[in-house]
């Protein structure tokens, strides 16, 4: 059986279907985690986005 560290809290976790909250230990460590997405704590690294994206009402309509 896999075993993986709960994002959150670091406690082993068992990886198998019967587990709802894989990869994280409990609804609290994965409620944890959506929390801090929501707060801006964490970001996916990319390219900044060309202003012209940014409003759709700037870019010519067809």
């Amino acid at each position: 059986m896999r075993v993986v560290n709960c994002p959150t809290c670091g406690k082993p976790v068992e990886w198998r279907p019967e587990n709802a909250w894989r990869p994280f230990c409990s609804e609290r460590c994965k409620k944890i985690d959506l929390g801090a997405w929501a707060a801006g704590d964490y970001c996916v690294p990319g390219a900044e986005p060309d202003p012209g994206e940014l409003n759709p009402s700037s870019t010519p309509r067809e």
